[in-house]
């Protein structure tokens, strides 16, 4: 009797483990585009706030080219570029860069670069800085990132790159110079980066929209 107890509650349990294993697989594939969908959406709209609708036509999201320099940029890993056409024309590029200087670990980053060399905008995605002080890179936290916006490889010139403490240009955050530091670095690599494959950032971005393979 013990035996046919036992052999009856190990099917029994055997069946709810399955039951409970199809549940959860069909939830996850039933929400499987949703999710991705959302995601697609997220990262849509944290490009589209550096290089808004009214000034590409094409989709980012499926106009890429893999980074061929991950030292350069920082990058733990080879990221996508973001182009963006506006008639089949090049605008900018939207280019991932990783300072591996932050006073907590990395500052992973985007940062939009115009067809003539110029910054079209920078977004801090993920860091692990100090709340209160080095937090203040977040575009949501403060608009210093803002002050990027229209600079260049010679906008200030080269010896200018960096926060005033060091003799540059850029604010640091009071009680944190480490930080902001590190991002400016970070953001004068990827105009480096820009400078070094622009024609062929151009190209890739035109050759696409016009259909050739």
């Amino acid at each position: 009797m013990l035996g046919q107890s036992i052999s009856r509650n190990s099917i029994l349990l055997g069946i709810f483990a399955a039951f409970t294993t199809a549940i959860i697989a069909g939830t996850y594939l039933s929400s499987r585009d949703q999710i991705k969908a959302n995601i697609r959406a997220a990262e849509e709209k944290a490009l589209l706030q550096i290089i808004p609708a009214e000034r590409h036509d094409n989709s980012m999201l499926d106009s890429t080219v893999s980074t061929d320099n991950v030292d350069l940029l920082g990058l733990r890993e080879a990221k996508d570029i973001y182009l963006a056409t506006q008639n089949g024309s090049f605008v900018g590029a939207i280019i991932p860069a990783t300072s591996r200087e932050g006073y907590t670990g990395d500052i992973d980053l985007i940062v939009g670069i115009n067809r003539d060399g110029t910054i079209a905008g920078v977004r801090v995605l993920s860091h692990r800085e100090t709340p209160g002080l080095g937090d203040a890179v977040e575009r949501k936290k403060s608009d210093w990132v803002d002050d990027f916006i229209n600079k260049s490889l010679t906008n200030p010139k080269p010896e200018k790159w960096g926060v005033k403490k060091d003799g540059g240009v850029f604010d640091q955050f009071t009680g944190a110079t480490i930080t902001p530091r590190a991002v400016t670095s970070a953001v004068y690599k990827a105009l480096q980066y820009f400078e070094q494959n622009r024609e062929q950032l151009i190209a890739a971005a035109e050759k696409e929209q016009s259909g050739d393979e």
